[in-house]
């Protein structure tokens, strides 16, 4: 696993996601005119393309069925052989109003738009829908399409308005590049961390506790052996670990720009007639602490660590397992640095970055340099100077990246990391920002070599991100089968009958002692069936007992592959999983 070589900041892989983007687009809106034709009451709201398909969400008379998915899907097909042009036209605000007068979500639209911005329409046959494009020229450009599936979901999000129907699809400018993606989705089924979370017991969710996971004591195990991972590359890399409040007044959150740019997304609480926000992330606090006491030029940079818990307000239609919850820690960190140790900063984040995930056995990284958005902080120069930063450590590294307008921080420009899984997926994985503005917030200084007084510029970094979005990408990538140094029991230990019972106890206790995590099957149980229930809970070892390997103080081993290796002496086998572990291989 490495990352990209140096190449354009664009490419033809870009032209084919682009053209994708516009045949999944176009294929939200054959789908809502194949769904007006059964269903003429339709009230349409909107249907994006994203980075798995396209879903339409539709307030109907009644739920959809399986059945209702397959004539959707042949009236679609119907539409796509008529092979009508895709027709934009410009309407003004008035006009726009008129053709949606019966439709109060795409009118709410419409008053949405700002005013002097262009209104359109796409229309292919008799079908028109209020929408800004791209789409393809011709409806028989959409080659290979699939519906999949239908859910709830809440208009704009907001659970106080109404519920409707979300339509997902799929779509591809290829039968076969279909295939292969359907081929992906059943595997991921099979992947899915959620299922696996509770299958392997490692974490569970409750209502009330919305969005927010309970780790049972496996899961735990995992999630402390991660952070302990990190911690020893905090050590390793010069970071200091400190420990922060989790409830701030606003006072601070105004001063950091949160309150204005952030406050949706914040708990906030009111406590002695004053207002507090539960803090989503922990780069405030940490210049709270670096302006306690002066630095000097020779003590940056100063690398503050922090695994505090952080709480963020996801609206619920869009949490989904560990990958997007409300509560959560980071492996977070801010580096204060003086202007010249910028680049060496993010050099040394890259090579680590690049390591960690070879040994998670991840693909290949591609990087994201996201510019600044329309809603920010701090000047323009600011701005210019954190972007060209970013842009030149990427250059002298060597590195390709794409490049992503109005998708930075507001605080700062940032590299994003997308890590390919075992099954081809993309994640966006750690992260890297920029950040001129909050040391100007916060009026954070250093004394330079000449005695002057100067402000530091603050790096934002995380490795592996949030821990809970990384541990489910994990679970995922591996398909529970979790590396053996995070494997929460490590070795089964199987007696074949009740007499077997004491020596492997003896066995387990010799693992114990060598710092690793076995447990002993002592059930009534057929042998084979606790085999099989050893596989099914991915343990790395399962190591039967019976009279001849205890009279030669051995085990028979097998691994969760399936892979039977025998009989192999206690401390050989003990020596071999203690290396596994320790080399995190």
């Amino acid at each position: 696993m490495s990352i990209s070589p140096t190449g354009s900041r664009g490419s033809s892989k870009d032209d084919v996601l682009a053209q994708r983007q516009r045949i999944r687009h176009s294929a939200a809106h054959v789908m809502a005119d194949a769904v007006v034709s059964f269903f003429p009451g339709a009230k349409l709201t909107h249907g994006p393309p994203t980075e798995e398909g396209f879903y339409y969400d539709i307030e109907l008379p009644r739920p959809l069925t399986p059945e209702d998915l397959v004539r959707i899907e042949e009236k679609m097909r119907e539409i796509v052989a008529a092979d009508a042009p895709f027709v934009c036209s410009e309407v003004s605000r008035e006009e726009a109003k008129r053709q949606f007068a019966g439709n109060p979500y795409k009118l709410e639209t419409i008053d949405d738009i700002p005013a002097g911005e262009r209104i359109t329409t796409y229309s292919h046959g008799a079908f028109t829908d209020l929408c800004e494009g791209p789409h393809v020229q011709r409806v028989g450009e959409i080659k290979a399409f699939k519906l999949l599936n239908v859910a709830g979901a809440y208009w704009r999000g907001d659970e106080h308005k109404a519920m409707l129907q979300r339509i997902y699809g799929t779509g591809f400018e290829s039968k076969d590049a279909l295939e292969r993606h359907l081929t992906m989705l059943e595997e991921a089924a099979k992947r899915d961390h959620r299922k696996l979370g509770r299958e392997l017991e490692l974490f569970i969710f409750d209502p009330v506790a919305p969005a927010s996971p309970f780790f049972l004591p496996k899961g735990a195990l995992v999630y402390n052996e991660l952070v302990a991972y990190v911690r020893g590359l905090n050590t390793l890399h010069g970071y200091q670990e400190v420990i922060t409040p989790q409830i701030f007044s606003t006072d601070l959150w105004k001063r950091s720009g949160h309150y204005d740019n952030y406050i949706e997304n914040m708990f906030l609480v009111d406590v002695d007639e004053r207002e507090f926000g539960i803090k989503p992330m922990n780069c405030p606090s940490h210049a709270v602490m670096y302006a306690s006491r002066m630095h000097s030029y020779r003590d940056l940079p100063v690398r503050y660590a922090d695994f505090a818990r952080l709480h963020r307000y996801e609206r619920s239609g869009v949490t989904h397992g560990l990958t997007r919850v409300r509560s959560f820690a980071q492996d977070d960190a801010h580096l204060f640095c003086r202007p010249d140790q910028i680049q060496q900063e993010i050099t040394v984040f890259l090579k680590q970055f690049a390591e960690t995930y070879k040994m998670f056995g991840f693909g290949e990284i591609s990087i994201r340099l996201s510019l600044r958005p329309e809603k920010r902080v701090g000047t323009d120069a600011m701005w210019d100077a954190a972007e060209e930063a970013l842009e030149r450590a990427l250059t002298s590294n060597g590195l390709a990246f794409a490049v992503a307008p109005g998708e930075g921080a507001f605080y700062g420009p940032k590299l994003d990391f997308l890590v390919k899984d075992a099954i081809g997926r993309e994640w966006q994985m750690g992260t890297l920002q920029l950040d001129y503005s909050l040391p100007e917030r916060f009026e954070l200084e250093y004394v330079a070599e000449d005695g002057s007084r100067v402000r530091p510029v603050v790096i934002h970094r995380a490795w592996l991100g949030s821990i809970e979005r990384f541990m489910g990408i994990l679970i995922e990538h591996t398909g529970g089968a979790l590396p053996l140094w995070l494997s929460p029991v490590q070795a089964v230990v199987i007696p074949i009958a009740d007499r077997h019972i004491p020596y492997a106890d003896g066995v387990a206790q010799q693992m114990g002692a060598a710092g690793l995590r076995a447990r002993v099957d002592g059930r009534s149980e057929r042998m084979n069936l606790k085999i099989r229930e050893a596989q099914v809970q991915k343990t790395p070892y399962m190591l039967v007992v019976g009279d001849k390997e205890q009279e030669a103080q051995a085990v028979a081993v097998r691994l969760r592959t399936g892979e039977n290796q025998g009989a192999r002496p206690v401390a050989e086998v003990v020596g071999e999983m203690q290396t596994l572990a320790r080399e995190r291989r």
